[in-house]
């Protein structure tokens, strides 16, 4: 509705951190000055009743009495009604509250009319709470994702004369050297000229291998440099840079989207001018059928107003919103955080479900998976190798401490540890030499290696120059991912589709292990956005797309979708700073609970439609036949709403598990 939506767009990726603690207290100090404003709104009403009863005043200084509560409260809402006729959107729900109250602030000028001030700033204060509660629900949507600082490098060590100093990155020439040192971010694409190091990559790629690096090698921004110093010659200006190109994809990214109308907005649509024109033709036919037209019309149109006060969908207005808010709740406490109520809408129409692989249906960590010994046992095996990689700070060198975690107990002696650059660690275990590392290091001692049929990261091991075995260690699947898809396919979403930046082989697995039958593997962060755009392109109409995804290089897919579903638990800030829906615990089977919350809060507001119309016929039916008084048709209005209003509350109960 309208007015939350201004300040999405000066919020895009600002320089610095305050920018978004500024956002943060601009939301809190609206919901405060609203709830100031309702508060005095509600004092000046009650002194403008004492006014009327205790002060003789004609019905235009009353006016002015009225009129001030009411422009306190309703001054934004006849802006939106007016911005609304301007732009050819006539038939919101705030020209349907402005026509309605206006009017009864009119009818106590008709000859023989009573006067329906305060009807008219109570209705009007009823639709603001309304708002407020919507307003809250939306909370701080999306403000900014100014959380791209996580791969925003702040500085740059650049040596210029021999020495080091640290300056902007945006300061850093083309061709210049840079020095990276350990737990640094890449601060700009180059070519490494010294050094070895490993670099973790998970935040661009989502591999979850980190990249060994070596001279010559090319090392681009938004990485963390793990273990060595690199001097590294740029080879591109900041701007032009990897970290700054995905900043720039999520920012436009959003911009893309199409904004899915709320509910009540599409309801709004087709209701408004139903009501507008009934209301017209109750003012004007009856007193031009009766042929006594100026006595007849001041009595119809009374009726007309009345009509379009009964008609006014407060109970909607409020309860709908609170529905969803309350579905919201209902959600967060099951650590789903939905970001907004018109993200309900889009989850229960969900038909794609594209899910990243790496920190999603996978862990995004480590661990043996399967041991084929050579020339020794299992165990022996294991056990040299965790010896090898004690010391090292390599992920594949603590899955394979993991898996063997009494090796620091036995009293074995590792000597002269050494770590081959792109190759693997070669270390002294007792008396023997072992290599633990890839095929080149292999190869380089003469061993004899083969291959096996296993998907994942192999690591060979070498005894004296003598091949002993290799041992594949392989990223976890989540226990609860085959389960997901399982559910996904009974909630009838028929297109379920895999992308992921890792290799050929190791997504086919994956995808097979999980029963998906679509996957893109070796896809860079661009390329998913490029596979997403075609699938937005080829669902049907008034269909939904999810991407579900936990790294930075998911940040501008998340975006994009329709609906943007982002681990919490793992996920880096930027990908829960551009989704719509975080999962807090990094369970993906929680998409399925998140979409069943949506379709049931969705039948709860369907339910509060139904009803509150159905009351509203029923007076609308009196009024026609003059029974009814304006305050019946409010009284009717409110008790529909407190109702509906409980109704909502269901909302916030969970979903019991079919």
């Amino acid at each position: 509705m309208g007015h939350h939506h201004h300040n999405q767009e000066e919020a895009c990726c600002s320089h610095e951190h305050h920018h978004e603690h500024e956002h943060h207290h601009e939301h809190e100090g609206s919901l405060r000055s609203q709830l100031l404003l309702i508060g005095v709104t509600i004092l000046l009403l009650i002194a403008a009743v004492w006014v009327e009863h205790h002060l003789s005043l004609t019905t235009w200084q009353l006016l002015l009495v009225y009129l001030i509560p009411y422009l306190l409260i309703g001054h934004d809402t006849l802006r939106e009604a007016a911005e609304g006729l301007l732009q050819g959107d006539a038939f919101n729900e705030h020209f349907l509250m402005s026509v309605a109250t206006i009017g009864a602030l009119c009818i106590g000028f008709l000859p023989g009319a009573e006067t329906e001030f305060p009807e008219a700033v109570f209705v009007m204060l009823f639709f603001q709470v309304g708002e407020l509660f919507e307003g809250y629900a939306e909370g701080k949507s999306r403000d900014s994702i100014a959380h791209l600082m996580d791969i925003r490098p702040d500085i740059a060590h650049v040596e210029r004369n021999g020495e080091v100093s640290a300056i902007a990155p945006e300061e850093v020439a083309v061709g210049e050297t840079i020095v990276i040192r350990p737990g640094d971010k890449v601060p700009i694409d180059g070519i490494v000229l010294e050094g070895t190091s490993s670099l973790n990559t998970t935040a661009l790629t989502g591999e979850s291998v980190p990249r060994s690096v070596a001279t010559g090698d090319e090392v681009i921004s938004g990485c963390v440099n793990l273990s060595g110093v690199l001097r590294v010659r740029t080879t591109k200006s900041f701007g032009d840079s990897t970290a700054s190109k995905i900043i720039n994809l999520v920012e436009h990214a959003s911009e893309h989207k199409s904004k899915s109308e709320t509910f009540i907005t599409r309801f709004a649509r087709v209701y408004t001018p139903i009501v507008v024109f009934a209301a017209l033709a109750i003012a004007i036919v009856p007193p031009l059928l009766s042929g006594h037209f100026a006595t007849a019309f001041a009595d119809w149109l009374y009726r007309a107003l009345m009509f379009l006060i009964v008609s006014c969908p407060c109970a909607l207005v409020i309860s709908v919103p609170l529905t969803f808010f309350g579905g919201i709740g209902g959600a967060s406490r099951r650590g789903i955080l939905i970001k907004g109520a018109n993200y309900i809408d889009v989850l229960s129409q969900l038909d794609y479900m594209v899910f990243d692989k790496t920190g999603t249906l996978t862990h995004g960590q480590f661990a043996v998976e399967a041991v084929h010994p050579d020339t020794c046992d299992e165990h022996q095996l294991l056990h040299l190798a965790a010896h090898v990689e004690h010391f090292s700070t390599h992920p594949i060198g603590i899955a394979l401490r993991d898996a063997f975690p009494d090796e620091a107990t036995d009293g074995c002696l590792v000597t002269d540890v050494e770590e081959v650059a792109g190759q693997g660690v070669r270390a002294r275990v007792g008396s023997d030499i072992v290599c633990v590392g890839n095929t080149k290091m292999m190869d380089s001692v003469g061993a004899h290696w083969h291959d096996c049929s296993h998907t994942g990261t192999i690591i060979h091991v070498a005894i004296n120059g003598v091949y002993a075995g290799h041992i594949v260690i392989n990223d976890k699947v989540k226990t609860d991912s085959a389960e997901t898809i399982r559910q996904l396919k009974e909630l009838g979403i028929r297109h379920i589709v895999m992308l992921t930046g890792d290799h050929e082989k190791v997504g086919a697995h994956v995808a097979q292990q999980l029963g998906i039958t679509e996957y893109h593997t070796e896809l860079l962060p661009t390329d998913k956005v490029d596979h997403v755009e075609q699938l937005l392109q080829k669902k049907e109409k008034g269909k939904m797309l999810a991407f579900v995804g936990d790294g930075i290089n998911d940040a501008p897919v998340l975006a994009r979708a329709d609906v943007g579903i982002a681990m919490g638990g793992l996920g880096s800030d930027a990908a829960i700073e551009a989704a719509d829906v975080v999962l807090m615990d990094d369970q993906p089977s929680k998409t399925a609970l998140a979409i069943r919350i949506a379709r049931r809060t969705l039948s709860i507001a369907r339910q509060n439609v139904a009803f509150a119309i159905g009351v509203k016929v029923a007076v609308l039916l009196l009024a026609a036949l003059g029974i009814a008084t304006m305050w019946m048709a409010v009284f009717a209005d409110v008790g529909v709403t407190v109702l509906a209003v409980l109704n909502a509350m269901r909302a916030l109960g969970g979903v019991h598990h079919s």
